[in-house]
């Protein structure tokens, strides 16, 4: 029995102790102290830490008489009671946390609720809150409105979180943290504080420094520099609390929400037998992430030919002006990567080269082993102050290696913006905040299901081994494949962006191939567009002669040019627009441009004659439009004003373009980009959608939407795209909506933050708005068109624009319906103004026997919209017919 008892033993050993080596190391902190602000009581939330409340605690100051206390009015379903049900509440003055700590690294997480909140003597609403954050010399927050920075996101409350070191920042032996009202008249709120030690060398390890992007030289991170958490992303997996991290407490997103276009590569987990272990070489300890970031990954696929012609993309929204920390993690998980040279791949970060020929067991030594590496990337700011910019970090394969497996692999990604010189963190916009789930609204908990829920299967069927786990990631890879624009090459996965074009230019041959395939795609689909050679380019634009210069857009310059037509001796002339080699579009919307407009033939649509793709060149050639953009006769300019009836017809012509853009095309299209720079008037001023490059194929029949990273521009750019990252036609039209007030009030989308500007004055959308709910809109149109509006068309044509600007997309119009309303809104314009002819007519003839001119309501439910709506589709046979009378209305 004995011996029974000692093999049973020795058997459960052999089979537990691979497990038992797999888990975590957790970190036990010096300091794990968690504030429940405004109360005077302990409460454990969800995750089962135990918060104290500040009433009465030693952190607070012991005379408290300039701060109140207060409990939420409401309580939404994805919050929890601790810590966001209380807050204490700043007015006026400023007010300082100290708190008792060691020397060393700290995170502080800062814990955010907008809600109306009832005090001992008073309700405090959420508007008008704005604050200052400090903690000794560096300022972590500025100017910050928690309760607009979570409606414009859509979450339900907001958690930031920043690295500081005590020894640095302040007294020694203590951590102060300082809240003060921004202005006399705005109030400050917190609802949770959290401090936790971190480990020394986290950041700062002389023996691995990161390297800075583009110089490939060593940066030291210095032992007094502040951090902020941007983004910390769980490749492949799913969403990882801070309960389930390695003892710090972080929160790990899932990375799919940032992954560029639809290539979204293929999410795999661990192998069974795999026991994930931290590289010793690397000089810090597994803590650096939780098991279960090493235990997932994304990896690009299974077939080379598809790898090498894209990469797998991150893009991440940030602040620019700053310096930022890039940590990527790596771990290979799954056999048969075992060998060197089994899977090799370059890293570029904002086209710059990073890092090449990573290969992760050359790395580490062997399966199973996590490591990571560090960069630093310094984003100007060359735009000017306060706009966002984008962190892009990139994988493709190396070919020079000539590695068994065309692939590339990441299982973990995180950034933080390091503090300026003068010791401040705070960012003008929202690029700082991590896109966290947990403190999301539930539509927005339901935006991620799609991807956690495959994940999840993946994961619950780990019990049957290998095979289950291979063909769970090739059908999520199938399925990412078959959500892609539709069409049935392989090619056409691929995100083609300029990080590859940059790394193909660098290799001449490598572009080549490249053009050559983009070549062959577009004969293969049978385009329209004639291929020009470069020569002819050059005769066309005078060698690009500055003379002929037009303007400069994202993608690069735009000339004007002359190109031979039927006769030899005819010349035609069109707008040549050359790409940038600097410029973020790249051949993904080169390739998109070609494509859509080469299909596509609308007479509001502006036409592509063709394309240059040689000596690495990427150049378009269109139609010429003599009269410009749409913006160049609103604001900023010598150009004559454009009437109201002209004004009106071109947002006829251009809701015709993008509706035959949703609903008359092969393929449903989403433009994605809708302004009024991309708006042309030709010489007979008829208007033109212009600039496809960001243009997507809409979803299928049974889908509501395309998930997608959002692109676009700021001012236009349909929020709750931003918010959910999913694409649906609805976004075109609330892009519509803003362009429809740009033309009514003649002033850019976007005004530059100064003193002299409101804050609800900044974005014309909200401006509209509220000026509208305010009744004072009038105020602020294009004083041009001061009394030269009739009342009812005035009021139809904002109705319109107030729809399309709704804050669901479900409950804006549809493109058919936004053009209908513009039609009639253009009929109440003419029959006011044939009115006001008449009326002149008969004072001057002072003929008594002159009709009424008292508006006719049955005469207006009669208007006959259909001639026009049909003249407007004169090539194609969609026809918009109003299926709303006036009276019902409409």
């Amino acid at each position: 029995m004995i011996q029974l008892g000692v093999v049973m033993i020795a058997v459960f050993l052999i089979k537990v102790l691979p497990f038992l080596t797999a888990i975590d190391e957790f970190y036990l902190p010096t300091e794990n102290l968690v504030v429940n602000c405004g109360s005077s009581d302990e409460g454990t939330d969800d995750d089962g830490r135990i918060w104290k409340g500040d009433i009465g605690s030693k952190f607070a100051p012991f005379a408290d008489t300039t701060t109140l206390v207060g409990k939420a009015l409401n309580q939404a379903s994805s919050v929890s009671n601790v810590p966001y049900m209380t807050a204490r509440i700043f007015q006026q003055q400023e007010y300082t946390y100290t708190f008792p700590m060691t020397a060393g690294r700290k995170f502080i997480r800062l814990y955010f609720y907008p809600s109306d909140y009832k005090t001992e003597g008073d309700t405090i609403t959420s508007d008008d809150d704005a604050l200052n954050v400090t903690t000794g010399d560096y300022t972590l927050l500025y100017n910050f409105s928690a309760s607009q920075t979570a409606r414009a996101l859509n979450y339900d409350h907001v958690r930031l979180e920043y690295s500081v070191n005590l020894d640095a920042n302040s007294t020694p032996g203590y951590l102060n943290l300082t809240f003060k009202p921004f202005t006399s008249t705005s109030y400050a709120f917190i609802n949770g504080i959290e401090i936790v030690s971190m480990p020394e060398d986290i950041f700062a390890k002389p023996s691995k420094p990161p390297l800075m992007v583009g110089l490939n030289i060593p940066f030291t991170v210095q032992p007094n520099m502040a951090l902020q958490t941007v983004q910390r992303l769980n490749a492949g997996g799913n969403m990882i609390s801070p309960k389930n991290d390695s003892g710090l407490y972080r929160l790990w997103n899932d990375d799919s929400y940032f992954i560029s276009g639809m290539a979204m590569g293929v999410a795999i987990i661990k192998d069974a037998q795999v026991n994930i272990t931290s590289d010793g070489n690397n000089g810090i300890m597994a803590l650096a992430a939780p098991q279960n970031v090493y235990g997932t990954a994304r990896s690009m696929g299974p077939t080379k030919e598809v790898n090498i012609n894209y990469n797998l993309t991150w893009n991440l929204p940030v602040d620019a002006g700053f310096r930022y920390l890039i940590r990527l993690h790596f771990c290979e998980i799954q056999h048969p990567m075992t060998k060197v040279n089994m899977r090799v791949f370059d890293i570029y970060i904002n086209n710059q080269t990073a890092k090449m020929a990573v290969d992760v067991i050359a790395m580490t030594g062997e399966i199973g082993v996590s490591t990571f590496l560090d960069f630093v990337i310094s984003i100007p700011d060359v735009d000017g102050p306060g706009l966002s910019q984008t962190i892009s970090i990139a994988l493709h394969p190396n070919t020079d290696a000539k590695p068994e497996y065309y692939d590339s692999i990441l299982n973990g990604l995180e950034i933080f913006k390091m503090n300026q010189p003068g010791g401040n963190l705070a960012g003008p916009r929202l690029a700082f905040l991590e896109k966290s789930p947990e403190g999301q609204t539930d539509s927005k908990k339901e935006s991620g299901k799609s991807v956690a829920m495959v994940v999840g299967l993946v994961v619950g069927v780990l019990g049957f081994l290998v095979l289950s786990t291979i063909v769970c990631c090739f059908l999520l890879y199938r399925r990412r494949s078959s959500s892609g624009s539709g069409s049935t090459t392989p090619f056409l996965l691929c995100n083609m962006n300029s990080t590859q074009v940059n790394r193909s230019r660098a290799k001449a041959q490598d572009h080549s191939s490249t053009s050559s395939s983009i070549s062959l795609q577009l004969m293969q689909q049978g385009s329209a567009s004639h291929h020009f050679s470069f020569a002819e380019i050059e005769e066309a634009t005078e060698m690009f002669d500055k003379k002929l210069l037009l303007g400069v857009g994202g993608f690069g310059n735009v000339y004007r040019g002359h190109i031979k037509g039927g006769e030899e001796s005819k010349l035609t002339a069109v707008a040549i627009k050359r790409s940038n080699p600097s410029s973020d579009q790249g051949i993904h919307e080169f390739k998109t441009e070609i494509e859509m407009l080469s299909q596509l033939r609308h007479h509001h649509l502006v036409s592509l004659i063709g394309y240059c793709e040689e000596r690495g060149e990427m150049i378009l050639v269109y139609d010429y439009m003599s009269n410009g953009t749409l913006r160049e006769h609103l604001y900023k300019t010598k150009n004559k004003p454009l009437s109201w009836t002209q004004r009106l017809q071109i947002c006829i012509g251009s809701a015709r373009g993008l509706h035959y853009l949703h609903t008359g095309a092969k393929d449903s299209i989403i433009h994605r980009d809708v302004k009024t720079t991309n708006i042309l008037l030709d010489d007979k001023w008829v208007a033109k959608v212009s600039d496809f490059g960001l243009s997507k194929t809409g979803p299928s029949l049974e889908n509501t939407h395309v998930s997608t990273f959002a692109k676009g521009s700021f001012g236009y750019m349909d929020p709750e795209y931003f918010r959910r990252q999913q694409l649906s036609d609805k976004s075109d039209v609330y892009s519509f909506g803003v362009v429809l007030f740009e033309v009514l009030c003649a002033r850019q989308p976007l005004l530059p933050p100064g003193p002299t500007i409101a804050r609800e004055q900044i974005s014309l959308a909200e401006w509209a708005i509220h000026c509208k709910k305010k009744g004072i809109l009038e105020d602020i149109i294009d004083p041009y068109l001061k009394e030269k509006i009739d009342p009812k068309c005035f009021n139809k044509f904002v109705e319109i624009a107030e729809k399309c600007l709704a804050e669901q997309g479900f409950d804006r119009p549809s493109m058919g319906d936004v053009l209908w309303g513009l039609e009639y809104a253009l009929q109440l314009q003419n029959k006011a103004e044939l009115s006001m002819t008449k009326a002149s007519k008969c004072d001057m003839d002072d003929d008594d026997d002159c009709p009424s001119l008292k508006p006719n309501a049955e005469n207006m439910e009669t208007i006959d919209l259909t001639a026009s709506i049909a003249n407007a589709n004169e090539e194609h046979s969609t026809v918009i017919l109003p299926h709303i009378t006036p009276g019902d209305g409409r």
